[in-house]
């Protein structure tokens, strides 16, 4: 569903939100305070204008930075410039090394990542992993904007964890909420966000592995739909075996 098609000025819906939003306000003020430097690892999504809005409305000392794979739509792009307009700010933008890049293409394929699990993680590695690792770097805390309904893979998501892979602390403030809460909060917020939201793309990634969703799927459907949901995921959030 897009939200255009959403009832989000139900009383209940708002007096929740309005709870959620007081409580993710108060984590983020503690993270600023208590765990510099903190950065929020942004990828525009819905969930994440959310966090944008109360972390850059608030001019919290907290980093913003964007992962740009290379192959993202034109439509994350125009966002990316709305929102660097509207709070008057920069993001931190970080790139894929072109080294990694050239090889995988010139080895598996522009598109390879449709042939296998295996050539797709290797591309979100490289496109991905990789240079979030460069961006988490020296910090001590790592903000994402995950929910727990999102996927199988985050039924059992934190509100905060530590991440030994990176040895920071990792906060999830809006494990809790629900889609409608997140469409609430940014319609009556009147926060920008995607335009590929209003036709039917609940979770926008890369261009070639995002595809529209129909009604009744799941809101992770159009993310690699060539996978099986177990493996829906691009390695960003994936813990190390103990």
């Amino acid at each position: 569903m897009t939200p255009k098609l959403m009832k989000l000025n139900d009383p209940a819906l708002l007096a929740a939100v309005e709870r959620k939003t007081a409580e993710a306000r108060a984590l983020l003020a503690d993270i600023a305070a208590n765990f510099q430097p903190a950065t929020f690892a942004n990828s525009l999504g819905a969930e994440d204008m959310v966090l944008t809005d109360l972390i850059l409305g608030a001019k919290l000392p907290i980093e913003v930075f964007l992962l740009d794979t290379g192959r993202l739509p034109k439509e994350t792009y125009q966002l990316l410039e709305a929102v660097e307009q509207r709070y008057e700010c920069k993001l931190t933008v970080f790139f894929p090394k072109h080294e990694a890049v050239e090889q995988y293409v010139r080895t598996e394929g522009i598109n390879a990542f449709y042939r296998s699990v295996e050539l797709r993680k290797a591309c979100c590695h490289m496109r991905k992993v990789e240079p979030l690792n460069r961006a988490l770097a020296g910090k001590r805390a790592w903000i994402t904007g995950l929910r727990a309904q999102q996927a199988t893979t985050r039924a059992e998501l934190p509100q905060r964890e530590f991440d030994a892979d990176h040895g920071l602390e990792k906060f999830n403030p809006l494990t809790s909420w629900t889609e409608r809460e997140v469409w609430a909060y940014v319609v009556n917020n009147k926060v920008p966000y995607n335009a590929l939201h209003d036709q039917f793309y609940p979770s926008i990634g890369c261009e070639p592995c995002t595809r529209a969703v129909t009604p009744g799927e799941d809101v992770r459907a159009g993310r690699w739909w060539w996978e099986l949901p177990e493996s829906k995921e691009c390695g960003l959030h994936v813990k190390s075996p103990a």
